[in-house]
């Protein structure tokens, strides 16, 4: 996937401000048109001018746009980052009626889901109230350890949202916030926040701030869903003849029984050891048999009298037959 330059395909400085933008996008918009334009490539262009103005006229969705495209250049290979998006504010709002033509593959990767979660989800904003109207429901992506699933936590988080000056700049404001993490959370799972999204109108209630919740990279452990998963690097001897090991883990240390005759690729599996819940997850280990390094001659002479006491064949089914 490439990098798209959004500033360049409007023409506009990374400074410009809202109403440069959409003074650019207006002007180029009526030369690229494809009703007034014949040129073959009109609606390619169109449609790249409309997905460039569908992000740079949005504070949110610019602000950020511009965190994680910096320094990187139009047409570069690019790969959003894990978590690039984490402790931006988004509002809840539907989408415009306009914004539903066809996106790049980029657009998708930066702002497809959320732009997905904000047309079909939290929509309290747009329901009318007899003295008011209810505040807009707000929505941000939050990276925690993954030890509070284990143990839950309460957290300060600061929330990032865009905002235009009196210049018609973006600039970002912050706000604090005390969440409390419950134990069992898994990956996904948002936290409701009543009343921190935006002011009612009138006597309307202000909108509700739904975090959505993943957990940072660690390197030891992978996620998925409620269970764990994990590398275990075992010495050829354990592998043989078994082994009691000592795992850590996000809730303690564990042993776990390495069986005898074991290979790598082998699964182990632990029940229950995963992320606690109703249904708690399980504990899976896949063993990696390590071999010793022979940096000097005593480790060389015992792989070479292993070689000549074992008399093991790695590759008995290279000899078969076709």
């Amino acid at each position: 996937m490439e990098f798209k330059d959004y500033y360049e395909v409007l023409g506009v400085e990374r400074s410009a401000s809202t109403d440069a933008i959409k003074k650019a996008f207006r002007r180029l918009a009526r030369k690229h048109h494809p009703d007034i334009n014949p040129s073959p490539d009109s609606a390619a262009r169109m449609q790249a001018l409309n997905e460039a103005y569908e992000v740079l006229r949005d504070d949110e969705r610019r602000a950020a746009y511009d965190q994680v495209g910096q320094g990187v250049r139009d047409g570069q290979p690019f790969r959003p980052p894990p978590g690039w998006n984490s402790g931006f504010e988004f509002s809840g709002a539907p989408a415009d009626p306009g914004d539903e033509g066809d996106h790049s593959a980029f657009f998708e990767a930066l702002f497809g889901a959320a732009r997905r979660r904000a047309s079909q989800g939290h929509r309290h904003g747009d329901t009318p109230r007899a003295q008011g109207r209810r505040g807009q429901d707000h929505h941000a992506k939050i990276v925690v350890p993954l030890q509070d699933a284990f143990h839950g936590a309460t957290r300060t988080l600061t929330l990032h949202r865009p905002a235009c000056d009196e210049a018609g700049h973006v600039v970002m404001q912050e706000r604090m916030l005390q969440v409390a993490i419950p134990k069992g959370i898994r990956s996904g799972q948002q936290i409701r926040l009543m009343g921190q999204g935006s002011t009612g109108l009138g006597d309307g209630a202000p909108g509700d701030l739904y975090l959505e919740v993943a957990f940072a990279p660690h390197a030891l452990w992978r996620v998925d869903g409620r269970d764990l998963n994990l590398t275990l690097p075992v010495a050829p001897w354990e592998a043989a003849l078994g082994a009691e090991i000592e795992l850590p883990t996000p809730d303690g240390s564990v042993a776990i029984h390495v069986p005898a005759g074991s290979q790598t690729g082998r699964r182990l599996r632990l029940r229950g050891r995963g992320i606690p819940g109703r249904e708690p997850g399980d504990l899976y280990v896949q063993l990696e048999v390590v071999l010793p390094p022979a940096p000097d001659d005593k480790a060389r002479d015992a792989y070479r009298a292993m070689a000549r006491d074992l008399a093991f064949d790695p590759r008995p089914h290279f000899g078969a037959d076709p």
